[in-house]
């Protein structure tokens, strides 16, 4: 099974997943990277990896829980611009990254040593090895997106989206062998312009994905019209979108079979299925590790996949 994946909700899935036994790959979005302190920072692969490893702040949602900020306070004290934070624990993956891909190595490479490092069962794949860079027009102008979404809290409206390098990125190894090859794909309840399309836009993933063979799920991230987590319904408004799960479901016409919405969608269903998908109503909160294992086993059940 593939799960196309970024930021908190796509990490909970996939750990989801991990509990309920599947032979997972985790194919994340790289264009939240960013270069701080002279550091490589994939906030996605950071987050995604420390959740299958059990390591993440489930509280705040990023970072590893139990987390000191010595190194940061330090910083701050010389001189340095500290809105971004940095953890201890966190940075030491950032240094041991960035020491690796200046000595050669692939993003992709890296990112199996640390998983490996950390435990991780499943595969994790950045979408590619390029950098990619999300850039967000809002009324104050043109931002990267660290800068709109940690250092304004993502407070400006989005007026638009540039995905800087997409045209020239190329997918990174096994990444469309992994959407092609797999029983099941799923889209994970992650933002569907902020995480999703930076992977779809990938030279050949959106293609890969509307040809695959395997099941196509996709898991509403809004709910009962507002976003469990982020900013996602204030850009599905201010870039002309329902906010809702039948406008999530909109946006994926083509690309999955099977679209899961919550138990306060349901009224949706009917309106979903009018776009040609099969709709599963349930419980798409997750939670803690039950309520993600339980959503995992729906929806490997609305696939067809059997787990004990």
């Amino acid at each position: 099974m593939t799960v196309l994946a970024g930021g908190v909700g796509g990490a909970r899935l996939a750990h989801g997943l991990d509990l309920a036994g599947v032979d997972l790959t985790v194919v994340v979005n790289v264009a939240d990277d960013v270069e701080l302190h002279g550091l490589w920072i994939s906030p996605d692969l950071d987050t995604v990896t420390y959740t299958l490893a059990g390591l993440a702040d489930e509280e705040r949602g990023w970072g590893v829980v139990g987390e000191t900020y010595a190194a940061l306070e330090a910083m701050g004290r010389l001189g340095e611009d500290t809105w971004f934070t940095l953890g201890d624990r966190d940075l030491a993956t950032h240094v041991v990254r960035t020491a690796r891909l200046r000595a050669g190595s692939s993003l992709t490479d890296v990112t199996a040593r640390l998983t490996s490092a950390l435990g991780v069962r499943a595969r994790v794949l950045p979408v590619s090895d390029d950098r990619v860079a999300t850039l967000v027009d809002t009324p104050a102008g043109r931002l990267g997106f660290q800068e709109y979404f940690v250092g304004r809290r993502h407070a400006d409206d989005v007026l638009g989206l540039v995905y800087d390098g997409i045209d020239a990125a190329r997918p990174a190894p096994s990444v469309l062998d992994a959407v092609r090859d797999a029983d099941v794909v799923v889209v994970a309840p992650s933002n569907p312009f902020l995480s999703v399309e930076p992977v779809l836009g990938v030279a050949g993933v959106r293609d890969a994905l509307a040809g695959t063979s395997a099941r196509r799920v996709a898991v509403s991230p809004i709910v009962g019209g507002r976003a469990i987590k982020g900013p996602a319904a204030q850009i599905l408004t201010t870039l002309g979108h329902e906010v809702s799960a039948l406008g999530v479901a909109r946006l994926y016409v083509g690309l999955v079979d099977v679209m899961v919405i919550d138990d306060h969608d349901a009224h949706l269903a009917d309106a979903v299925r009018a776009l040609g998908m099969d709709v599963v109503v349930t419980d798409t909160v997750m939670g803690g590790p039950a309520g993600r294992e339980r959503l995992a086993r729906t929806l490997l059940a609305s696939a067809g996949v059997a787990r004990g």
